[in-house]
């Protein structure tokens, strides 16, 4: 008896999930698709919040931004836990191999003295601030409305946790393996003059009912915070003897060209929303009008000082530069309302 194998291919009667044919179609989707759309319930909950009794649990009113379908916004890294694990534990890997290299040749010890103050006096407090950042977008993963929305918030707040514990790394890393350093800038961001501001901003926007702008709000002070530290006084170090510092902060830039990314798209949507396109760019055009002064205004405490230890840094002319540059996405974003 003879027997000959062959292959079959046995079609499936369907693609995908059912609700995801209903909005696009049978038809193959990335596992980020079928992981994110219509994920969050809608309907039938045990119980309103006992804090907000006029309120679902999930409930698109805990911002005045909206979008008439949450999932017209999906993010453009396409996220889900596997990829941004690997994307992550790539980074930090790559930052641990940073600071090991740094160790060994003490190379964050022989930096030029005025290097070292503004790491003491203004990089490592922003630890803290980190911190704060990392509660506004944790009140993004638990009110935002709809899952693509949700896992950018929850991975925003996770990522805050990892860049605070690269700066602790760093202030171990040059104080010798001591975390004395990382007391001191404990006690600035408390006393320091110069970071009040920053603080006080920090703790105001921690308490924002609205989740949205309380995202938005840090992202104003991120998109002149990181360019600054991160960007153009890399550049003055890389110039100043101060190689160290461009070492470990190319990783810090580089996840904030990522977080750009999905923020960026975020705001697009809102502004582009077809049922709410004017309400929503009448929101941010006021969001930006309350918080983006009080930015530039902490952020400049912080370049002034740095200006006053490193004397060809010109923080303050860079942050200009950049406020300009920010100022005029904005309009672009709002039809010219800011």
């Amino acid at each position: 008896m003879q027997y000959e194998l062959r292959s079959q291919v046995i079609e499936p009667k369907r693609q995908t999930y059912q609700n995801i044919i209903d909005r696009m179609g049978d038809q193959p989707v990335s596992r980020y698709l079928e992981g994110t759309l219509d994920v969050q319930p809608r309907e039938n909950f045990h119980y309103r919040p006992t804090w907000a009794q006029d309120r679902e649990l999930y409930d698109e009113r805990f911002s005045a931004l909206r979008l008439t379908d949450p999932y017209s916004f999906t993010d453009p890294r396409q996220y889900y836990y596997m990829p941004y694990v690997t994307n992550r534990a790539g980074l930090h890997d790559g930052f641990g191999k940073t600071i090991k290299y740094l160790e060994d040749r003490e190379l964050l010890a022989k930096m030029p003295t005025t290097w070292q103050s503004v790491l003491t006096s203004v990089v490592l407090p922003l630890r803290h601030y980190e911190s704060g950042a990392q509660l506004v977008s944790v009140a993004g993963a638990r009110f935002a409305y709809g899952t693509s929305l949700e896992q950018c918030c929850s991975y925003a707040a996770f990522d805050r946790i990892g860049n605070a514990q690269m700066l602790s790394r760093v202030g171990i890393a040059l104080g010798g393996g001591s975390g004395d350093l990382l007391k001191l800038a404990k006690q600035e961001w408390l006393d320091g003059e110069h970071l009040q501001p920053l603080r006080r901003l920090v703790e105001e926007i921690m308490v924002v009912e609205d989740w949205a702008e309380g995202v938005l709000a840090i992202d104003l002070v991120d998109s002149l915070l990181y360019p600054l530290l991160y960007n153009r006084l890399d550049d003055v170090a890389l110039t100043g003897g101060a190689g160290a510092y461009s070492l470990f902060t190319q990783h810090l830039w580089t996840w904030f060209a990522d977080q750009r990314k999905w923020l960026d798209a975020l705001v697009a949507v809102w502004a582009a929303d077809p049922g709410h396109s004017e309400e929503n760019q009448a929101i941010l055009a006021r969001i930006v009008a309350t918080w983006a002064g009080r930015a530039q205004e902490a952020v400049g405490a912080l370049a002034s000082v740095i200006d006053a230890q490193v004397l060809d840094a010109d923080s303050s002319t860079s942050l200009n530069e950049i406020t300009q540059t920010r100022a005029a996405y904005w309009a672009k974003v709002t039809g010219g309302a800011v």
